[in-house]
């Protein structure tokens, strides 16, 4: 499992909880918490939404080695 710490920081950041990325998001709060713990990947619809919640390229959830870095420099 590869936690997703840039997708929490983003949400952090954003003062916003699970539950409130989820209900913006159109999907149920057990599944977004599996896709910021790494467990599942998003579809491109709900991985639009969430970037489009938090403010980042939602491309960044299909790229093989997504980076730290890159995240935390990404707007």
């Amino acid at each position: 499992m590869n936690t997703r710490n840039w997708l929490f920081h983003k949400r952090t950041v954003a003062n916003m909880t699970q539950e409130e990325v989820a209900k913006l998001a159109d999907i149920q709060r057990p599944y977004y918490t599996q896709i910021e713990s790494g467990v599942r990947r998003p579809s491109v619809k709900v991985a639009k939404r969430i970037g489009d919640i938090l403010g980042f390229n939602w491309i960044i959830f299909f790229e093989n080695e997504c980076s730290e870095t890159r995240q935390n420099t990404t707007a």
